[in-house]
């Protein structure tokens, strides 16, 4: 008796919400040109503290693409998460569920690492200037990480299986993950993704314990990852959501295909330890590749994870070196958030929306700000680079130690399981 046929996890829908664009249309543009988005923060109370440079969103309106009664409930970086997730949505066509069955088979899940702070802090603030009475019911709901993944399925009618993925910033591809094996198990779409609002002044003093965290106060400086200049990273806002789609039912329905989750794998080596953080991301990348049934040299491109701290980008580099051998040193490399900002569990979902619209356009961005590269990696800098890219790897790694390895195959790809 022949094996039943795994079912294949299948990105349909991509939506974004980025520093460079509140569009995926935009957001690609602004990638593929190399065009950097990092600013100083003028924000309201941030101002006077240390941190100096973020990736900001602009050009985004939450009242134009979200009811009021879900504005009032919910922080800006599930405002995000909806407008996101409605772009993704309508990417892949799909549409609230019309029947009482249809909703079970639609999930959600989500990574934050910074939940709705300043939603929080304005409560907080009404709380001790003015006392109980003067704090919103919301209070309660808005700030939890867990919202977006809650907001968007009662907004969309989902009541599949819904979750939050906790894992330092690498809990993005983490949530991709988590979507494929809920896809594989039965559940026919999860949408899944990450978005962060940590630029309000309450949000920042709590980065600021960070050693990794740059201070410098040059948007064209301030984060240049693999140079001999790395000083750190700087945050940013924004993210992008997907559509994973059982491959079967997106064909059915006569979907584009746009890309596969084909594997993953996670470690963990603790915080700060980026020495130690070497052999963990080397052995996510072997996880990922193995399960995706891929060999070294079947990675057309690597998505790096980039911190911009020394020792976190030798380790990285050596990790690169370590599990995909001399392919390793020749596999072009890119980092397009050095553009735009590390926006923590977000930064990898921005990379994985890059990644699939790298593989349809034949089009690898480069890497904004970085030209004096010190490691020995194949970093494409100055301009995009044109490549046909069959399969891509992208890479997380969390400030509290989590590591995690994605391998993404394109759309068209036939890989039998």
């Amino acid at each position: 008796m022949s094996e039943p046929r795994i079912r294949r996890a299948a990105v349909t829908g991509i939506g974004v919400v980025a520093p460079n664009g509140a569009s995926t249309e935009t957001f690609w543009k602004s990638t593929t040109e190399g065009i950097s988005a990092l600013e100083r923060i003028t924000r309201e109370g941030c101002e006077h503290l240390p941190l100096r440079v973020a990736g900001l969103v602009r050009d985004f309106d939450p009242s134009a693409a979200i009811e009021e009664r879900f504005l009032v409930q919910t922080d800006r970086f599930t405002h995000f998460a909806m407008a996101a997730a409605d772009l993704a949505l309508d990417d892949a066509q799909l549409h609230r569920p019309e029947t009482d069955e249809a909703p079970f088979s639609v999930g959600v899940v989500t990574a934050a690492g910074s939940g709705g702070g300043e939603f929080g802090q304005r409560e907080l603030q009404q709380l001790w200037s003015k006392g109980s009475r003067f704090v919103g019911p919301y209070q309660s709901i808005a700030w939890f990480y867990a919202a977006s993944t809650g907001q968007i399925s009662i907004r969309r009618g989902f009541k599949g299986p819904c979750s939050v993925v906790a894992a330092d910033e690498a809990g993005g591809l983490d949530a991709l993950a988590h979507a494929a094996r809920a896809v594989r198990r039965g559940t026919e779409v999860i949408v899944a993704g990450a978005t962060e609002a940590p630029i309000a002044p309450y949000s920042v003093v709590c980065q600021l314990g960070y050693p990794e965290l740059s201070t410098v106060d040059d948007p064209t400086r301030a984060y240049r990852p693999f140079t001999s200049a790395a000083c750190g990273f700087v945050p940013a806002e924004g993210g992008a959501m997907v559509v994973v789609e059982a491959e079967g039912t997106a064909r059915a329905r006569g979907a584009r295909v746009r890309a596969h989750l084909a594997g993953h794998a996670a470690t963990f080596t603790g915080a700060s330890r980026w020495e130690e953080s070497r052999e963990g991301l080397a052995q996510a990348i072997r996880g990922a590749l193995a399960e995706a049934g891929c060999a070294p040299e079947d990675i057309d491109v690597v998505f790096a994870d980039a911190l911009g701290v020394p020792e976190a980008d030798r380790a990285e580099a050596l990790a690169i070196a370590d599990a995909l051998g001399a392919h390793g040193t020749r596999v072009p490399v890119t980092a397009p958030k050095t553009g735009i900002g590390r926006a923590y569990c977000a930064a990898p979902l921005m990379d994985a929306a890059t990644a699939v619209l790298s593989m349809e356009h034949g089009l690898i961005p480069p890497t904004p700000h970085v030209f004096d590269v010190c490691h020995d990696l194949d970093l494409v800098t100055g301009r995009a680079r044109t490549a046909e890219v069959r399969t891509a790897l992208l890479l997380s790694r969390g400030l509290m130690g989590s590591n995690s390895a994605l391998v993404l195959r394109h759309g068209a790809t036939d890989v039998s399981h």
